[in-house]
């Protein structure tokens, strides 16, 4: 879990744009540029390395 009051102040490192946390994939996910962060032992890991590309589904539901 994420606390709130970080997930107020996170941003996608690559659109600047605000995040969604993801409870069920522990991850965080960023509409702008279509990207999901992980989040290990509840620590957001917020390289562009890392990320995962979310597929068209995932982004329509965001």
């Amino acid at each position: 879990m994420i606390d709130p009051n970080l997930l107020d102040i996170l941003v996608c490192p690559v659109s600047k744009a605000p995040l969604i946390y993801d409870d069920k994939l522990a991850e965080l996910k960023c509409k702008a540029s279509g990207l999901a962060y992980p989040v290990r032992d509840g620590i957001p890991v917020m390289l562009e390395e890392q990320a995962r590309a979310l597929n068209d589904d995932e982004l329509k539901s965001l």
